[in-house]
């Protein structure tokens, strides 16, 4: 038998096909229904969760939240996916299907299946689109414009349950039969089923099997048989009849501090899930830290694959997706070269190639001959290539985010207090001003601290950083973004950038000489073939730049959640969404997702214990008291 594949890959479902029909190899059963497998699912899964009509009731900005245990091909939530594309209100809402897979299709079988359906062709291609790579843990999709939200599970299906955050509408009790699949039916994994579920939530599957019946019983649906589908003569539907409160109010008024990428994408998110945002800044979208020209797509992920790695991989999968938006406008997915620039960096990417096996789809290794030809210039060292990563530009893209009917700016206006009054937060200006709302997420970078209504000291430091404009006929020009102990980009127009200085004790907020004179040096000997001979190494008094002060917190990792007051007491309604360091263009796509998902009370698209990584009460020290 084959070993598993070390962290954190998964393995993949071994199919065998029988008249054009996928069977698993692993359990001996078919994926679906050899008369009709789409026919199938739409008979037990739509029909008996009544989703046809129960879609068309859902209210403005709402959700509605289908789970699901066993993903397989995708077929059924492709089906839940046409069916809401018919029958959805005309209003914003959104369709959450949550599903598990432990042993996932990779994406060649996965095209080859659903060819088999071509009415659902066009949904099958943006799902196979945005496929994620065959690694452990969760994985969101947004598809449909955000109208529908994937979240994919690869793993084992009680860990999931137990690291997942939703409560159901609707179960789709799929998976292979009981008695060839035991461990997804065990009565922990029912269990669990009920803790995900609301009063009302209904669940259907195919199968009718006396045991299953009397589990779902015991954790309190109301089960009764039906006829089946095709050769199945019966199957089960239930409803969880149990008293509850209804759905949940809708947030009211949400102010966002701060129009950095950070504050930008989490105001787009709310506003294309239908949630009416207002963005506040003392200036422009992406004129602070997120101001720069050009901005890599970049991560650096540990030697360990422990949860500050997997936080670092999710974020970039699903920044890579995000992006692809923008692709030919602002982002530029040109491929990423992580070199292997020095002894010490080359020790760590071979202990971190022997102790994890990521999909090539992420990276793959490169010698020094291969790094050159996909730098389009000599390299002196191999290193790693991240295909889908690149560069963007992020002031622009701040910008474009920030444009959309439901956000409201109010630019040039400087917050200096927040203060708690009859129920909701009001934002005190330095022009006189006061802004009030339900809801407040602070997003301002190393000016953060300043906002947080808490007395005492908190453990965020702002760290400067400068980058130099290198003139494009003084370099060769590099066909993907080169990582080493500094980056550098593709030209943009006349120029190309490159950078940043670590400076943690410097305050000075305009470009330096001698911060040039750095960057040109590290530079130099990252990649001595860089400068033209003919033009020679550009003079650091002569060149442009920028400076920016990034923020991070004591354990170099981000901040988003809601507001601790130091006594693990939460401030209501308060978050803070910061200490994104030098990575925020990687985090920032993810982090403002979960943030949008817990402001909306919707399905989490973070695992618990990542969710506790980004905690806020990590920063602050004893004896703190609201101001």
């Amino acid at each position: 038998m084959n070993r598993p594949p070390l962290p954190p890959a998964i393995e993949s479902a071994e199919l065998a096909w029988h008249n054009g029909v996928p069977e698993s190899k692993r359990f001996g059963d078919v994926y679906f229904s050899r008369d009709n497998g789409l026919e199938e699912t739409r008979h037990v899964f739509l029909r008996h969760n009544q989703l046809q009509e129960r879609f068309s009731q859902i209210r403005e900005g709402g959700s509605f939240v289908i789970a699901e245990n066993g993903f397989g091909t995708g077929l059924n939530f492709l089906a839940a996916w046409q069916a809401w594309q018919s029958n959805a209100p005309a209003h914003t809402a959104t369709l959450h299907f949550v599903s598990v897979e432990r042993f996932p299709l990779t994406r060649e079988d996965l095209t080859r299946a659903l060819a088999l359906w071509p009415e659902l062709k066009a949904l099958a291609d943006e799902l196979l689109l945005h496929y994620p790579p065959l690694v452990r843990g969760v994985h969101r999709l947004v598809l449909a414009g955000g109208r529908v939200r994937l979240t994919l599970f690869f793993g084992d299906i009680n860990e999931a349950w137990r690291a997942l955050d939703f409560r159901a509408d609707a179960w789709f009790l799929d998976g292979f039969a009981p008695a060839r699949n035991p461990d997804m039916w065990l009565e922990d994994t029912i269990s669990q089923v009920r803790a995900h579920s609301k009063p009302g939530t209904t669940l259907a599957t195919f199968t009718s099997v006396g045991r299953i019946r009397r589990a779902l019983m015991d954790a309190g649906f109301k089960m009764e048989k039906t006829t089946g589908y095709g050769r199945k003569r019966e199957m089960l539907k239930g409803i969880l009849e149990t008293e509850g409160p209804d759905q949940p109010e809708r947030p009211g008024t949400i102010a966002i501090i701060g129009a950095g990428i950070a504050g930008c994408t989490l105001a787009r998110n709310l506003a294309e899930r239908g949630y009416p945002v207002t963005l506040v800044d003392s200036r422009a979208p992406g004129n602070g830290a997120s101001g720069n020209a050009q901005g890599a797509l970049y991560v650096k992920l540990g030697v360990e694959f422990n949860d500050q790695t997997e936080l670092a991989l999710t974020s970039l999968t699903f920044a890579q997706r995000f992006y692809g938006n923008w692709r030919g406008q602002y982002w530029h997915p040109t491929g990423l070269l992580q070199l292997a620039h020095s002894p010490q960096e080359a020790d760590r990417q071979a202990r971190f190639l022997h102790r994890n096996d990521y999909p090539r789809d992420i990276f793959w290794p490169v010698t020094r001959e291969q790094a050159s030809e996909l730098a389009g210039m000599p390299t002196q060292s191999g290193g790693l290539w991240f295909p889908r990563s690149g560069w963007l530009e992020p002031q622009n893209l701040c910008k474009t985010l920030a444009d959309h009917p439901l956000i409201s700016t109010s630019f040039g206006v400087e917050v200096n207090r927040l203060l708690p009054c009859n129920g909701q937060w009001h934002l005190s200006t330095e022009q006189g001003s006061t802004l009030a709302a339900d809801q407040v997420i602070i997003c301002s970078g190393h000016l953060s601290p300043e906002l947080i209504p808490i007395k005492g000291r908190f453990r965020l430091k702002a760290i400067r950083g400068q980058v130099s404009h290198l003139p494009a006929p003084a370099v060769t020009k590099p066909k993907a973004v080169i990582c080493g102990n500094r980056y550098l980009n593709p030209t943009l127009g006349d120029i190309a950038v490159t950078g940043a200085t670590f400076d943690l004790h410097d305050s000075n907020p305009l470009p330096t000489t001698e911060s040039h004179e750095e960057n040109i040096q590290e530079l130099d000997s990252m990649l001595p073939s860089l400068f033209s001979p003919n033009a020679g190494k550009p003079r650091a008094e002569a060149l442009d730049g920028r400076v920016a002060f990034r923020c991070t917190t004591h354990d170099y990792q981000p901040v988003a959640g809601p507001m601790f007051d130091g006594e693990s007491a939460c401030l209501d309604d308060l978050y803070l969404f910061t200490g994104l360091g030098s990575k925020g263009l990687s985090y920032a796509p993810l982090l403002a997702e979960y943030l949008a998902d817990r402001l909306t009370g919707q399905p989490v698209c973070l695992p618990t214990n990542l969710v506790r990584r980004l905690e806020t009460r990590r920063l602050f020290q004893a004896g703190m008291a609201v101001s």
